[in-house]
């Protein structure tokens, strides 16, 4: 894929990204290239339950933070400790921030990034709301973070990486930031089997967290190739279940899953 081509991807992603964020899902849902969300507090919810979030996650963050998006929680996979570093990878409104923000107590500390300033503005604005002290967002592309090396302990994302058309550098700034012994947590997209070509070359589809998706082979030598060592990536099965409203009428949740992907720098 050549820089031109990159960059019309990111574009699209970080124009589709802004539009969430001033409107909510609207009919701009992350993963859902059709749409089909009226974008209430009680359907981010509903959506959020699905993806694994605990009522106590969901009710523990202001309005406008939990916008619906993802394809899992990372807060169960990441076994955060009090004082530890986070980093969240496509931050969002910064969901996900500041729940880990809890966890890693007030001696620690979390970093969201995320290419959309407007939602960098909501993220700022959402943490405010509520007080919290410990997270902040900075703007940048996951591919170049704004993040120094060796400082990160754990790095979280939620259905991100599979948006970027650049992936073995994403896994490559994720080795370089992480201390040694820091360990990867993430939830993503990866593919089953081969996308029907008409997916593969649709756009919309592409910034709707489906076309982007590489199968568990590439996610697993990609990082390996970036550093990574004690590789786990898990398929989870019932994530089928809302896969399948994605794009409906194509039989989506045939070739996609979501999956748990665990890594450590050694």
């Amino acid at each position: 894929m050549n820089d031109y081509k990159k960059d019309e991807i990111r574009q699209s992603v970080r124009s589709r990204y802004k539009k969430i964020a001033i409107r909510g899902l609207d009919s701009e849902n992350c993963c859902s290239p059709t749409s089909g969300c009226c974008g209430t507090p009680n359907d981010y919810k509903e959506i959020s339950t699905k993806l694994g979030y605990s009522d106590d996650e969901l009710s523990a963050v202001p309005e406008g933070a939990n916008l619906g998006l993802g394809c899992g929680n990372p807060q169960s996979i990441a076994e955060l400790n009090p004082g530890e570093v986070v980093l969240d990878l496509g931050s969002g409104g910064g969901f996900d921030c500041l729940l880990a923000a809890r966890q890693v107590t007030e001696s620690g500390r979390v970093i969201g990034v995320d290419m959309t300033p407007e939602m960098i503005s909501k993220s700022r604005s959402n943490a405010s709301k509520v007080g919290v002290t410990n997270a902040e967002f900075r703007l940048g592309e996951i591919e170049h973070l704004p993040v120094a090396d060796n400082s990160v302990d754990v790095i979280i994302s939620n259905c991100v990486i599979n948006l970027s058309p650049d992936k073995p550098q994403v896994f490559r700034e994720a080795c370089r930031v992480l201390k040694s012994g820091g360990r990867l947590a993430i939830m993503d997209i990866v593919t089953t089997t081969e996308l029907p070509e008409k997916i593969k070359k649709n756009l919309n589809a592409y910034t709707g967290c489906v076309s982007g998706a590489s199968s568990i082979k590439e996610t697993e030598l990609m990082l390996k190739q970036s550093g990574f060592t004690q590789i786990c990536i898990e398929p989870k099965d019932e994530s089928r279940e809302f896969i399948r409203d994605w794009i409906p009428g194509t039989n989506i949740e045939d070739y996609i899953v979501s999956a748990v992907i665990k890594a450590i720098k050694p």
